[in-house]
Order: structure tokens, then sequence, then C-alpha cells
């Protein structure tokens, strides 16, 4: 079911609710596509499919991407993750809100790492899983092989707006204060696997609790199969929340 919270057209997301009582753990599930318009929720669709079917209420959020159309970027992309996720508190579904785990592929592993550091928010993931994030924007903004999208979205460069680059970049967030799973391929030539190493190094040493799962030779783009390994990976992970395996 489809539910707005605000009046804008990307600012919507869809609940699903497994049968029985509940109450069900929630699955927020965050899209990447590096913030861009063109790309949609419709990428999280087939593991929301997949977690109804072991126990979870998946909750997969859209929001304003960079863009013409949909209007997105720095800080409106943030705020409304935020307001959606926050959505949670008012919905009247059998959703138990101590169990709420976010799960974001490529820059939607940013967004959930952002929403769950968040200060006094109305609902606060209990958990993190990022499928190949991008967790250090000033790094990959850096990064002369990399991609454009990251000042695109922050608004310019670190040496320019080096206080967007702070609030908006999980690895200078940390502690993050919760339980993070991170699964990277190592073959990932749009984000690349020494992001996940270098973060999970520094978010243990803030004192966070932090499982890195390299995935010998895989892509990208693996992690949105919930045939995959990768998503193995994020099922057993979530079997500690609640989660049939």
């Amino acid at each position: 079911m489809r539910h707005r919270y605000g009046p804008l057209p990307d600012q919507f997301a869809d609940l699903s609710v497994p049968a029985g009582g509940g109450p069900f753990p929630v699955a927020v599930l965050l899209h990447g596509g590096f913030w861009r318009e063109r790309h949609t929720l419709e990428l999280m669709e087939p593991l929301a499919r997949d977690l109804v079917g072991r126990g979870w209420a998946p909750w997969n959020v859209e929001f304003r991407r960079v863009g013409e159309v949909s209007g997105g970027g720095y800080p409106l992309t943030l705020e409304d993750v935020a307001a959606g996720i926050d959505l949670l508190a008012a919905l009247d579904a059998p959703l138990d809100l101590d169990r709420v785990v976010a799960i974001g592929h490529s820059a939607g592993g940013q967004l959930g790492l952002w929403a769950a550091a968040r200060r006094d928010p109305a609902v606060r993931p209990a958990a993190v899983a990022a499928q190949a994030g991008v967790l250090d924007l000033r790094a990959a903004e850096r990064d002369p092989d990399g991609e454009a999208a990251i000042a695109i979205f922050l608004g310019g460069p670190a040496a320019d707006v080096p206080e967007r680059y702070a609030d908006a970049s999980p690895i200078e967030r940390l502690p993050i204060g919760v339980p993070q799973l991170l699964v990277h391929g190592d073959a990932d030539v749009r984000v690349p696997v020494d992001t996940s190493r270098r973060y999970a190094e520094a978010a243990r040493v803030a004192g966070d609790e932090v499982e890195l799962v390299v995935r010998p030779g895989e892509d990208h783009f693996v992690h949105l199969d919930p045939a995959g390994g990768a998503w193995a990976d994020v099922v057993r992970w979530l079997g500690r929340f609640g989660a049939r395996g």
C-alpha cells in the first residue's frame, strides 16, 4: 500500500505487510542510483517481495532526487528520507518499531546510515545494512575515476561546501551507534570495495559494531538479486532481528 509523507510527487513509500497478526519487524529500503532522478524505488521491489515472505514488513521509500523534475539534492533528499522513515510512527499497521532496520544499496547505503545517525528522530533504525554503500563522500568526490554525482548531489566539491560533506557523509558521522552490516563485491568498479573497508575500520575504532562481508569477484549490482549470495548475507544478518531464513 502506498503512503504519502509529503505533497510532492516523489514523497511516498510503499508498505507491504506479511500475513498474520504481527507486529512485524520493518525493513526500510533505500534505493541507489547516485541520487539521480532516473533511478527509482523499483530497484528495491524484488528485495521487498522477498522480505515479505520472510516475515518482514518492507517500507520501500521514494524521495526527491537530483534532476529538473524530481528537484532533490542536498538537503532535500535527506529531509525526505527522514520524513519517510518517521511516518512509520503514524501508520495504522502491525509494525514493531523497535525492530526497524534500514537496508540501502549504493547511495541508499549512505542514506540509511545518515538516517540512523540523526538526533532525536521519531523513528530511528535499530541497525543498518549497506550494500556497496557510498560511505565516504569526501573521498569519493576526490577520486578521479569516480562519479561526478557526489558534487552534484551536495551542490559543490568538498572544498566549497565542507559542512555539507560533514553532515551527509557516514564516515564523518561516526559513531552511528547501531549495529551495521557492510556487503561489498571486490569487483565493484562503481563504488570500490576499499570504501567499505576503510569505513569498517573507522567505525570500529569509533566504537560501532560493524560486520564487513567482501564478496569475491562480484560487482555493484548483484545486491539487487534476491536469489544471489550477497542478498543471502543480508538475510542471514537480519535473522538476529527476527527474519525467517
